[in-house]
Protein backbone atom coordinates (compact mmCIF):
# COMPACT_ATOMS: atom_id res chain seq x y z
CA UNK A 1 0.00 0.00 0.00
CA UNK A 2 0.92 3.45 -0.86
CA UNK A 3 1.77 5.80 2.08
CA UNK A 4 -0.67 7.60 -0.08
CA UNK A 5 -3.52 5.73 0.24
CA UNK A 6 -3.09 4.70 4.12
CA UNK A 7 -6.08 7.37 5.32
CA UNK A 8 -8.39 6.66 2.61
CA UNK A 9 -9.85 9.79 0.52
CA UNK A 10 -12.21 10.57 -2.49
CA UNK A 11 -12.63 14.09 -4.00
CA UNK A 12 -13.86 15.03 -7.43
CA UNK A 13 -14.53 18.63 -8.55
CA UNK A 14 -16.32 19.37 -11.86
CA UNK A 15 -17.23 22.40 -14.32
CA UNK A 16 -20.37 23.60 -15.15
CA UNK A 17 -22.09 26.75 -16.41
CA UNK A 18 -20.56 29.88 -15.05
CA UNK A 19 -20.44 27.43 -11.33
CA UNK A 20 -17.98 24.57 -9.81
CA UNK A 21 -18.64 22.06 -7.87
CA UNK A 22 -16.27 19.89 -5.78
CA UNK A 23 -17.19 17.24 -3.35
CA UNK A 24 -14.84 14.92 -0.71
CA UNK A 25 -16.03 12.25 1.43
CA UNK A 26 -15.45 12.01 5.04
CA UNK A 27 -13.84 9.19 6.09
CA UNK A 28 -10.57 9.46 8.18
CA UNK A 29 -9.11 6.21 8.20
CA UNK A 30 -6.25 3.97 9.40
CA UNK A 31 -5.73 1.24 6.53
CA UNK A 32 -8.99 -0.25 7.27
CA UNK A 33 -9.66 1.07 10.50
CA UNK A 34 -12.55 4.34 10.59
CA UNK A 35 -10.82 7.02 12.91
CA UNK A 36 -13.33 9.78 12.29
CA UNK A 37 -16.47 10.17 9.97
CA UNK A 38 -16.59 14.38 9.87
CA UNK A 39 -12.43 15.15 8.56
CA UNK A 40 -12.23 17.97 6.39
CA UNK A 41 -10.56 17.50 3.35
CA UNK A 42 -11.82 20.74 1.80
CA UNK A 43 -10.52 24.00 2.59
CA UNK A 44 -11.42 27.47 1.15
CA UNK A 45 -8.89 29.54 -0.21
CA UNK A 46 -10.68 32.79 -1.39
CA UNK A 47 -14.14 33.73 -2.03
CA UNK A 48 -14.28 32.09 -4.59
CA UNK A 49 -11.73 28.90 -5.06
CA UNK A 50 -11.78 25.81 -2.66
CA UNK A 51 -8.69 23.41 -2.54
CA UNK A 52 -9.01 19.22 -1.65
CA UNK A 53 -6.30 17.87 -0.13
CA UNK A 54 -6.52 13.76 -0.68
CA UNK A 55 -3.55 11.75 0.92
CA UNK A 56 -1.71 11.27 4.01
CA UNK A 57 -3.82 13.29 7.32
CA UNK A 58 -1.01 14.34 8.83
CA UNK A 59 -0.16 16.12 5.73
CA UNK A 60 -3.07 17.22 4.33
CA UNK A 61 -3.06 19.45 7.69
CA UNK A 62 -0.02 20.51 7.29
CA UNK A 63 -0.31 21.66 3.94
CA UNK A 64 -3.61 23.36 4.95
CA UNK A 65 -2.04 25.10 7.56
CA UNK A 66 0.89 26.40 5.45
CA UNK A 67 -1.66 27.28 2.54
CA UNK A 68 -3.66 29.17 4.85
CA UNK A 69 -0.36 31.30 5.84
CA UNK A 70 0.82 32.02 2.48
CA UNK A 71 -2.75 33.04 1.27
CA UNK A 72 -2.28 35.68 3.88
CA UNK A 73 0.52 36.82 2.77
CA UNK A 74 -0.48 36.79 -1.09
CA UNK A 75 -3.33 38.81 0.05
CA UNK A 76 -1.37 41.56 1.69
CA UNK A 77 1.23 42.00 -0.94
CA UNK A 78 -1.32 41.84 -3.81
CA UNK A 79 -3.94 43.51 -1.99
CA UNK A 80 -6.41 41.24 -4.00
CA UNK A 81 -8.25 37.94 -3.77
CA UNK A 82 -6.00 35.02 -5.00
CA UNK A 83 -7.44 34.03 -8.81
CA UNK A 84 -7.38 30.15 -9.19
CA UNK A 85 -4.86 29.78 -11.80
CA UNK A 86 -2.82 31.70 -9.46
CA UNK A 87 -3.47 29.25 -6.53
CA UNK A 88 -2.63 26.62 -8.64
CA UNK A 89 1.02 27.62 -9.06
CA UNK A 90 1.57 28.63 -5.40
CA UNK A 91 0.71 25.05 -4.62
CA UNK A 92 2.73 24.06 -7.10
CA UNK A 93 6.11 25.57 -5.92
CA UNK A 94 5.37 24.43 -2.71
CA UNK A 95 5.20 20.98 -3.05
CA UNK A 96 8.03 21.06 -5.46
CA UNK A 97 10.31 23.02 -2.63
CA UNK A 98 9.83 19.78 -0.68
CA UNK A 99 10.40 17.39 -3.89
CA UNK A 100 13.35 15.46 -2.20
CA UNK A 101 11.20 14.45 1.26
CA UNK A 102 7.28 15.69 -0.30
CA UNK A 103 4.19 16.27 1.17
CA UNK A 104 1.89 13.24 0.33
CA UNK A 105 -0.95 15.06 -0.66
CA UNK A 106 -2.26 15.66 -4.60
CA UNK A 107 -4.17 18.77 -4.32
CA UNK A 108 -7.67 19.31 -6.07
CA UNK A 109 -8.38 23.16 -6.86
CA UNK A 110 -11.71 24.48 -8.19
CA UNK A 111 -12.78 28.02 -8.19
CA UNK A 112 -14.21 30.60 -10.54
CA UNK A 113 -11.69 33.29 -11.80
CA UNK A 114 -12.36 37.06 -12.34
CA UNK A 115 -14.54 36.51 -15.46
CA UNK A 116 -16.61 33.66 -13.52
CA UNK A 117 -15.38 31.09 -15.65
CA UNK A 118 -14.83 27.74 -14.37
CA UNK A 119 -11.63 26.37 -13.26
CA UNK A 120 -10.81 23.33 -12.40
CA UNK A 121 -7.22 21.50 -12.03
CA UNK A 122 -5.08 18.97 -9.93
CA UNK A 123 -1.25 18.38 -8.87
CA UNK A 124 0.81 15.41 -8.17
CA UNK A 125 2.70 15.07 -4.71
CA UNK A 126 5.51 17.06 -6.09
CA UNK A 127 3.83 19.76 -8.03
CA UNK A 128 3.14 18.94 -11.51
CA UNK A 129 -0.16 21.09 -12.53
CA UNK A 130 -2.61 19.39 -15.01
CA UNK A 131 -5.38 21.96 -16.00
CA UNK A 132 -8.99 20.30 -17.27
CA UNK A 133 -12.55 21.65 -18.76
CA UNK A 134 -14.29 19.47 -17.71
CA UNK A 135 -13.47 17.67 -14.07
CA UNK A 136 -10.38 16.32 -11.64
CA UNK A 137 -10.60 13.27 -9.72
CA UNK A 138 -8.12 12.13 -6.38
CA UNK A 139 -7.47 9.73 -3.70
CA UNK A 140 -8.36 6.09 -2.97
CA UNK A 141 -11.33 6.54 -4.98
CA UNK A 142 -9.90 7.90 -8.11
CA UNK A 143 -10.50 4.84 -10.77
CA UNK A 144 -14.12 4.86 -9.58
CA UNK A 145 -14.93 8.22 -9.89
CA UNK A 146 -12.95 8.42 -13.48
CA UNK A 147 -15.58 5.72 -14.21
CA UNK A 148 -18.69 7.53 -12.66
CA UNK A 149 -17.66 10.71 -13.60
CA UNK A 150 -16.84 9.71 -17.34
CA UNK A 151 -20.54 8.18 -17.43
CA UNK A 152 -22.55 11.21 -15.88
CA UNK A 153 -20.77 14.31 -16.78
CA UNK A 154 -22.31 16.76 -19.17
CA UNK A 155 -20.66 20.01 -20.11
CA UNK A 156 -22.52 23.58 -19.31
CA UNK A 157 -24.71 22.15 -16.36
CA UNK A 158 -26.63 24.35 -14.31
CA UNK A 159 -25.99 24.13 -10.29
CA UNK A 160 -28.46 22.21 -9.54
CA UNK A 161 -28.02 19.55 -12.46
CA UNK A 162 -24.29 19.56 -11.40
CA UNK A 163 -25.34 18.74 -7.44
CA UNK A 164 -26.69 15.95 -8.46
CA UNK A 165 -24.34 14.81 -10.92
CA UNK A 166 -21.15 15.50 -8.60
CA UNK A 167 -23.11 13.90 -5.61
CA UNK A 168 -23.74 10.81 -7.95
CA UNK A 169 -20.07 10.23 -9.09
CA UNK A 170 -18.89 10.77 -5.06
CA UNK A 171 -21.50 8.72 -3.67
CA UNK A 172 -21.30 5.47 -6.38
CA UNK A 173 -17.50 5.40 -6.72
CA UNK A 174 -17.16 5.37 -3.06
CA UNK A 175 -19.84 2.26 -2.83
CA UNK A 176 -16.73 0.68 -4.68
CA UNK A 177 -13.41 1.53 -2.22
CA UNK A 178 -13.79 0.45 0.99
CA UNK A 179 -11.52 3.27 1.97
CA UNK A 180 -13.09 5.97 1.66
CA UNK A 181 -16.66 6.77 1.97
CA UNK A 182 -18.97 7.20 5.54
CA UNK A 183 -20.85 10.22 3.91
CA UNK A 184 -19.86 13.40 1.76
CA UNK A 185 -19.40 16.98 1.46
CA UNK A 186 -20.36 19.44 -1.99
CA UNK A 187 -19.92 22.94 -2.12
CA UNK A 188 -21.53 24.48 -5.42
CA UNK A 189 -19.37 27.69 -6.23
CA UNK A 190 -21.47 30.23 -8.00
CA UNK A 191 -20.52 34.10 -8.83
CA UNK A 192 -22.29 35.62 -6.08
CA UNK A 193 -22.91 32.86 -3.48
CA UNK A 194 -21.21 28.99 -2.55
CA UNK A 195 -23.67 26.38 -1.59
CA UNK A 196 -22.64 23.80 0.88
CA UNK A 197 -24.85 20.32 1.57
CA UNK A 198 -23.93 17.39 3.42
CA UNK A 199 -24.49 13.62 1.63
CA UNK A 200 -26.00 10.53 3.55
CA UNK A 201 -23.93 7.73 2.57
CA UNK A 202 -23.83 3.83 4.17
CA UNK A 203 -21.86 4.03 6.90
CA UNK A 204 -20.79 0.37 7.05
Amino acid sequence: MSITEYNGAAIVAMTGHNCVAIAADRRLGAQAQTVSTTFDKLFQMGPKVYVGLPGLATDVLTVSQRLAFKLKMYTMREERDIEPQSLTMLISSMLYEKRFGPYFVEPIIAGLDSDNQPYVASTDLIGCPMETRDFVVGGTSSQQLYGMCESLYRPNMEPDDLFETVSQALLNAVDRDALAGWGGIVHIIEPDKITTRTLKARMD
